[in-house]
């Protein structure tokens, strides 16, 4: 199966929603492990509605990782980066936003308003427009296959599906899919390639969702085809193209009663590990530098196959 990998953010804006807050860290030091998680400082996503309070932001950023990690948060197991340090989510926005329906936009900013805007903040502006959008560019730049999420934003992952759908449908289709298709299928062997067609055509017509399963093991377990090869028989299993940007499903964040919290903000072990770090500043910045690193490099790997099928490549 492919890898599952969960990415999420949270904005430096302060404590204004340190409930909420907290049950996003509580899951997060769950899923931490279960599954490849890469989680976030989304700097950039919070200058589209502070963008007059920039001091805000550049005192919530270290307190906030340091936060992350005193609470259980472990960069043994997670990426923990901060979004303006890996620019290509930015130019994932971008070239999304060539081919993202304004009408799509314009039906998020009804859904933005019932969720409150700050007081007395001028917000008819094109990042807070777009803010959906470099959510979603959030996500797909590392192809991820969960976001975990509250209810109330279930609609930004279906918009994060809707633009993936959108963009595979675009630039899936690449030249000779489908000649490349039947040569991944020879790179699998004579007794894979056949099991491969089997379990292809079974799917195809009957529709049944375990041998799609089955057949989708198949071929990630194969270690000597390329990205691009699985990419290419993944979506020629389901009769369409290459499966550029993954489309993620929801991960619904779960309500702990606080009895059962995972970390006490009072706790005496809480308070130690918090001030370790509050001691020794180094320690953040090389695990943010370590980070930001790492996402970069899934980050880049993403945008050379999206530059490739957009005809940029130079």
């Amino acid at each position: 199966m492919a890898i599952e990998r969960i990415v999420s953010g949270i904005r430096p804006i302060g404590n204004s929603h340190l409930g909420d807050y907290d049950e996003v860290l509580k899951n997060w030091i769950e899923l931490q492990h279960e599954y490849e998680c890469f989680f976030f400082v989304a700097d950039w996503q919070a200058l589209t509605t502070h963008y007059d309070s920039p001091e805000i932001i550049e005192e919530s950023v270290l307190e906030m990782v340091i936060d992350w990690l005193a609470a259980g948060v472990d960069p043994a197991q997670v990426t923990i980066f901060i979004q303006s340090k890996v620019p290509e989510h930015a130019e994932l926005y971008t070239l999304l936003s060539m081919i993202t329906p304004l009408s799509w936009m314009e039906k998020f900013s009804a859904h933005k308003d019932q969720q409150g805007k700050p007081p007395s903040k001028d917000l008819s502006t094109y990042g807070f427009l777009g803010y959906p959008l470099l959510q979603s560019a959030d996500i797909l730049i590392y192809r991820a296959t969960q976001v975990p999420v509250c209810k109330n934003q279930l609609p930004h992952i279906e918009f994060t599906r809707d633009v993936a759908r959108r963009f595979n449908h675009l630039y899936g289709k690449e030249k000779g899919y489908e000649v490349k298709a039947e040569e991944a299928i020879k790179k699998l062997g004579s007794k894979k390639g056949h099991l491969y067609r089997d379990l292809k055509k079974s799917y195809q017509e009957g529709g049944d969702e375990q041998v799609l399963e089955s057949a989708q093991s198949l071929v990630e377990e194969q270690q000597s085809l390329s990205h691009g090869d699985k990419e290419r028989l993944l979506g020629f299993l389901e009769g369409g193209g290459k499966i550029i940007l993954p489309e993620p499903e929801f991960h619904l964040i779960k309500k702990n009663d606080s009895s059962e919290n995972l970390f006490d903000r009072n706790s005496s072990d809480y308070k130690q590990k918090k001030q370790q770090y509050l001691d020794n500043p180094d320690l953040i910045r090389s695990v943010m530098a370590h980070g930001c690193e790492k996402a970069r490099k899934v980050a880049k790997d993403t945008m050379r196959d999206i530059r490739e099928v957009m005809g940029i490549n130079f």
